[in-house]
């Protein structure tokens, strides 16, 4: 069977899992889903009901971006995003939740400022405080590697662009001016075809 992806185009959480697909240069068919009316066949195949869900071309289902990014890993190696060392390895896994807590935190913010008139502007302003906190630990970072986690592109970077993608798209670039390293960061990844070719599109 043909490997099957499920997702929304703009979804930070399924941008992860695309942009690995294409490093690893895996094909898949993309099954567009409707996250407000959810078919059953999704709900079969995902109870939780949220996106993405990756269908391999084994019969194989997994849900959870993270999880499908480290099964991905796994299976097909080349290039590997997660280090061969158990503790660099460990290292990876808590930069990946880092960078993923952040992505929670902005689409956060953004359907609390969908809410129109009746957005809170604490609550608002509580998500931006954590978003900005998490920015300054990658900045930092970015003084001592180039990438996130080390000397090459990892599953913190894709998991830390992805997010910020989502950010860029909500929000604009206004954040690159007090986060320079990171920006500097963001364009060189998106240099590569991988990142380009998964940029989300406005609604």
């Amino acid at each position: 069977m043909a490997r099957q992806l499920y997702y929304s185009g703009r979804s930070p959480y399924a941008r992860k899992v695309r942009i690995v697909l294409a490093e690893k240069q895996l094909s898949y068919q993309h099954v567009d889903t409707n996250i407000r009316q959810k078919s059953p066949k999704f709900l079969r195949l995902n109870p939780i009901g949220k996106i993405p869900v990756l269908v391999d071309d084994n019969g194989l289902v997994f849900w959870d971006s993270t999880l499908i990014v480290e099964y991905l890993d796994d299976t097909y190696p080349e290039p590997s995003f997660y280090p061969s060392d158990r503790l660099e390895r460990w290292r990876c896994r808590q930069g990946e939740e880092l960078a993923d807590a952040m992505t929670d935190q902005v689409v956060a913010l953004w359907l609390e400022t969908r809410k129109g008139d009746r957005a809170d502007a604490q609550v608002q302003a509580q998500h931006q405080v954590v978003i900005d906190r998490l920015l300054t630990v990658f900045e930092q970072q970015l003084q001592l590697t180039p990438y996130l986690l080390s000397d090459r592109l990892s599953a913190v970077d894709i998991a830390a662009v992805s997010g910020l993608g989502y950010y860029s798209l909500r929000f604009g670039l206004g954040w690159q001016s007090r986060y320079p390293r990171l920006a500097h960061w963001f364009d060189q990844l998106h240099q590569r075809p991988s990142l380009r070719d998964t940029i989300p599109q406005p609604d």
